[in-house]
């Protein structure tokens, strides 16, 4: 059975990826700084402190695929701060030949073929553009990377979050440095469809080395 981690397990986008991999049979250990409210039934969650280095290196143990879902806010909102969680998460899963999946924003997705990124136009909330681009830092750093790890980079469409929930279709569009948007020009992932792309993603692997994007 293949055996996952998800650090940032019960945020928004780790929770509906953690309870995608449970329903698809998946063994999935979640660790966060605290418990959720609901748990998924046969999830192990874990608490701790993702700038623990020890914390997040006991993560990997005996798992095959380690994805990270942490979000640049609050105690990590710090420019550069989740940047190298990253990075030290991008050379444990190297050490320990674990598969590594970033969950990042739609904001570093590009308009069109050749760019913009999104998060560079002019209707981009200012607030959220540090988050975007510390993102793209981390997407940077791993197409940067010369060595032999195995890493996937996921982003979401642009409306994507807890604002937007939406419904379980069992259906999403797949893409990959553009950003998808319907024939109403909307980008939008429901927050269950999101997570089963990724398990999907992790039961199938398709990205190697690139980053992908799925919306309806």
């Amino acid at each position: 059975m293949t055996r996952i981690a998800v650090i940032g397990g019960t945020g928004y986008a780790g929770r509906n990826i953690v309870a995608a991999a449970a329903a698809k049979g998946l063994e999935v250990v979640s660790y966060s700084r605290s418990l959720p409210e609901t748990p998924v039934e046969g999830v192990d969650y874990r608490t701790g402190d993702v700038t623990d280095q020890a914390f997040l290196a006991q993560a990997f143990d005996g798992v095959d695929v380690l994805v990270s879902a942490l979000s640049p806010r609050g105690a990590l909102a710090e420019p550069g701060t989740l940047r190298g969680i990253e990075r030290t998460l991008a050379r444990l899963a190297e050490s320990k030949a674990v598969r590594f999946g970033v969950v990042g924003g739609a904001g570093s997705l590009l308009v069109a073929e050749g760019g913009p990124m999104v998060a560079d136009t002019e209707s981009f909330p200012a607030a959220i553009k540090p988050e975007a681009d510390e993102m793209a830092s981390v997407l940077a750093d791993l197409r940067a990377h010369e060595g032999e790890l195995d890493w996937f980079f996921v982003s979401p469409a642009g409306g994507f979050g807890a604002f937007a929930p939406g419904e379980a279709t069992g259906a999403y569009r797949v893409g990959g440095d553009v950003l998808l948007v319907d024939g109403n020009g909307e980008s939008h992932i429901s927050g269950a469809d999101f997570g089963l792309a990724v398990a999907d993603e992790i039961v199938n692997p398709t990205h190697r080395k690139a980053r992908f994007t799925v919306a309806y």
